[in-house]
């Protein structure tokens, strides 16, 4: 197995914008001396002040001793030319995001470095492949790619291209461990593991955004206090910047060939137009300007408990409500489940979400009153959830749905009858794209599930919690979706179905 790179190695840090520093304070602070160059004036130096800086601000607050701070500063060296970074062991590259610039850049070091010197890409979009195919020894270059801000952001993609040498990608996992990271494995395909399975976040989101599901504020507020995740799609989408977000899409989108799952969406395309770019421009999806005030999700009025209450079957949904409403001190009966219904609440009839709208689902069971519920990591603990009613379904029986949530101490957002509402569907693509992921050899399952949980900070892996909801469940929600839309890009992958035939786990 390969080893890190000693801490006598140099390191070369070509590019000091935010990421390019971030990275040499990572390398600095474990032990090595950082050469910085970039080629606009002065800013090498700028970045070498800066990261002092930082390491000043940690020691005064502790996190790392004065003598620390010191040594780590110490080990910064600005440096003007190529022909200084001669004795550099590995060159790391944070310039633009641009094939030409980042070959040009290696082809000019080739002649500079030794021989063993290892050449590590940051780009988060372009092949490694690509890059590696305009160097005399391709097999010395391979992604090193950090998130921002590097210093902070555990996981690090190794990326291998066609030619990357093996013992090179193992030698930079290793380094990257060495330095406090939690390195993951990549084969260099469009958008490597993080920017190509988190594309369904976003893309979900603005399909129901689109087809008038809910307003922003709802969809998020329901992705966050239903899903668990940190932020709502587009809360994100305007911190990264619609002009990067958008960009990425299409690179990804492009890159597979206009594969549509990856398909980029029109009112994105819009707010990059109008330069609408989020947060950075004072607006977004939201308005940032002074004085602007954030919308609130909607959220169902309170409505009196119906007469009678069944909680039906032992799924974790219906054991949760159940929990809930005896914590409430709530009278219900508990029903056997002969058709997945998880409660009745006087005249509703309640489902979790299995991808087809409330209204097929009533059409096809014969149940008019028949309201879906979305999913949610954990039902016991969610704040909020959605749900939808059909279109058969009485004003009176809907409210009797809500009512039922509201008394387990959820705030209620109705939704317009789309399939697979909102958590449940983004979920079901996340995992779907990240069995699409290892299916094709670009990562293993576990690196699948670290990546997303440590570069995009899900709250749980996505397959880990493919496997939780059920594989079956999953790919029912999946089909579901593709019959109602009648489009490829819910087809589901052939690693979930492998393991929903064989009655097995996505984990080994």
């Amino acid at each position: 197995m390969a080893q890190s790179l000693p801490l006598h190695a140099t390191i070369a840090v070509v590019g000091t914008g935010a990421m390019g520093a971030g990275i040499a304070q990572v390398a600095a602070a474990a032990g090595h001396t950082v050469k910085l160059m970039d080629n606009r004036p002065q800013a090498a130096q700028a970045a070498v002040a800066s990261i002092r800086a930082q390491f000043a601000r940690l020691a005064e607050k502790g996190k790392l001793t004065q003598e620390a701070a010191h040594a780590a500063s110490s080990r910064l060296v600005a440096v003007a030319t190529q022909s200084e970074l001669a004795d550099a062991s590995l060159v790391i590259e944070a310039i633009v995001e641009n094939l030409q610039a980042k070959q040009d850049l290696y082809r000019g070091l080739e002649d500079i470095v030794g021989d063993d010197c290892i050449f590590g890409t940051n780009t988060s979009s372009i092949s490694v492949t690509a890059i590696g195919a305009a160097l005399k020894h391709s097999g010395r270059l391979a992604g090193l790619h950090f998130f921002n801000p590097a210093p902070l952001m555990a996981l690090v993609e190794v990326v291998s291209g066609l030619a990357t040498d093996p013992h090179v990608a193992e030698t930079l996992f290793a380094t990257a461990h060495a330095w406090g990271k939690t390195p993951v494995h990549a084969k260099s395909t469009p958008g490597f593991i993080v920017n190509r399975v988190a594309r369904p976040y976003y893309g979900e989101a603005l399909r129901l955004l689109t087809e008038g599901a809910a307003n922003c504020a709802t969809i998020d507020a329901v992705m966050r206090e239903a899903g668990g995740f940190r932020m709502g799609p587009f809360e994100l989408m305007d911190m990264i910047g619609h002009d990067i977000n958008f960009a990425v899409t299409c690179s990804v989108w492009s890159a597979f060939y206009n594969d549509p799952r990856f398909l980029p969406s029109l009112v994105q395309q819009e707010l990059v137009n109008a330069g609408f770019l989020g947060k950075k421009s004072g607006r977004g999806f939201y308005d940032y300007q002074p004085g602007a005030t954030k919308p609130e999700p909607q959220t169902e009025s309170p409505y009196p408990l119906p007469a009678e209450i069944f909680i039906c079957g032992e799924s974790s949904a219906a054991n949760a409500l159940a929990q809930r409403l005896t914590a409430a001190n709530v009278v219900f009966q508990r029903e056997v489940s002969l058709d997945g219904r998880i409660a009745q609440a006087g005249d509703a009839v309640v489902f979790v979400t299995d991808g087809r709208s409330a209204t097929q689902r009533a059409s096809e069971s014969g149940l008019s009153n028949t309201v879906v519920i979305d999913l949610a990591l954990d039902y016991t603990q969610a704040t909020r959830l959605a749900m939808a009613a059909s279109a058969q379904c009485t004003e009176a029986a809907a409210n009797d749905a809500a009512a039922l949530l509201q008394a387990c101490g959820m705030q209620v957002s109705r939704f317009a009858d789309v399939p697979g509402l909102a958590v449940m569907r983004t979920v079901c693509m996340l995992a779907n794209e990240a069995a699409d992921a290892v299916n094709q050899g670009v990562c293993s399952t576990l690196a699948a599930d670290s990546a997303m949980l440590l570069g995009v900070n899900y709250p749980r892996g996505p397959l880990l919690w493919a496997d939780q909801i059920g594989l079956r469940a999953v790919r029912d929600v999946l089909a579901n979706l593709g019959a109602s839309y009648g489009e490829d890009r819910y087809r589901i992958s052939p690693l979930i179905s492998q393991h929903v035939f064989a009655g097995s786990s996505t984990y080994p």
